[in-house]
């Protein structure tokens, strides 16, 4: 679930999120990457649920879609798994041999994860030592929601070569694109429908991960229930259109920061847990980079730049990766390009580094 291979050529980076599956292709390598493919294609309402695929047969018909219609011929996918069966956790173990370690590994999980050991795929890696010390990422997964994920892309024609962890692939966008110091720590939101993932990285080591069952489809949800909106209507407003002439005028930014109150409360839940479990040394938190469909909310940002104290940016998963202007429309880009920070990181796993 982790480490970029350079033997993962050729691989389409497959974000299946719970309103729309992104992909994309890339060609290069770091510092010389370049967009071969996009796609977004909705899914229909209740398709995949925290993360858990309900309806296999039209997730599977969008991936379809998503490689049809965009002449995607790259078959090998990578694809990203999130919420409340993935489990991530830094844990520290005494010193060991490589070897030893994957002998005990399983033991040391047991610990650390709420589930049965024999019930989860488990990935890990050694991110530091000291003397005394092993300092392992280590990452799982129940079988059962990797094999929904895996049948889907199959059903679809496809061969999922990669799982990974869409905490995960946000970070590996964001090291490609930002070039990280080792002093920096940043929090990296992916604000989905549904899903928050949060990785909090420090240089380019994730110090902290959580995933939150809030996004973009509360705040659709309140706009219908306070405004008497149809679900196009209130998904129109959020992302900054008009109230239609014939329904109630209302302070629309009220309206709205109920839910980013919520947004916010657990941004700030993550940011204690990671203080109460990190080392001495391990710095507060500088920066937030927000992405994700919940990211284009007009004003999110600002809003959370008050409430932090802290710069809050938009997350560019196309700043060190070339985009040819007249293979891809930038007005579409505008639209989609928030979305697809998981999809590039994904589709890293297929670059040589």
């Amino acid at each position: 679930m982790f480490k970029r291979n350079a033997k993962n050529k050729n691989l389409v980076g497959l974000d299946i999120g719970s309103s729309s599956v992104k992909a994309v292709e890339l060609q290069g390598k770091p510092g010389s990457l370049v967009l071969a493919s996009l796609a977004h294609e909705p899914l229909p309402p209740d398709s995949v649920v925290d993360g858990q695929i309900m309806e296999l047969n039209s997730v599977s018909q969008t991936i379809a879609t998503v490689f049809d219609s965009n002449q995607i011929k790259t078959a090998r996918v990578a694809a990203g798994v999130s919420g409340s069966s993935v489990i991530v956790k830094n844990i520290i173990v005494p010193p060991m041999t490589e070897a030893e370690l994957e002998e005990s590994i399983d033991w040391h999980a047991e610990e650390h994860i709420p589930f049965d050991i024999a019930d989860v795929s488990l990935d890990y890696q050694v991110v530091g030592s000291t003397p005394d010390s092993l300092h392992v990422l280590m990452a799982a997964c129940k079988r059962d929601f990797v094999a929904n994920v895996k049948q889907a892309i199959q059903l679809a024609g496809k061969h999922p070569a990669i799982i990974d962890v869409d905490a995960f692939a946000l970070q590996n966008c964001y090291e490609v694109n930002y070039e990280p110091q080792a002093n920096q720590t940043v929090a990296l939101l992916n604000v989905g429908a549904s899903t928050m993932n949060i990785n909090i990285v420090q240089g380019a080591r994730s110090v902290f991960t959580r995933d939150v069952s809030v996004g973009g489809n509360q705040y659709t949800a309140l706009l219908q229930k306070e405004l008497g909106l149809t679900f196009d209507q209130a998904e129109a407003i959020k992302r900054g259109g008009a109230l239609p002439a014939d329904s109630e005028q209302r302070d629309l930014s009220q309206v709205l920061e109920t839910i980013s109150d919520i947004l916010a409360l657990e941004i700030q839940k993550t940011f204690d847990f990671y203080r109460a479990t990190s080392e001495d040394g391990e710095g507060a938190v500088q920066k937030i980079l927000i992405s994700g469909g919940g990211s284009k909310l007009p004003g999110l940002a600002d809003f959370l730049t008050s409430r932090f104290e802290m710069p809050v940016e938009h997350f560019d998963p196309f700043r060190n990766i070339k985009i040819d202007a007249h293979r891809f429309d930038p007005e579409y880009l505008k639209e989609v390009v928030p979305e697809m920070a998981v999809a590039v990181g994904l589709a890293l796993r297929g670059v040589e580094a």
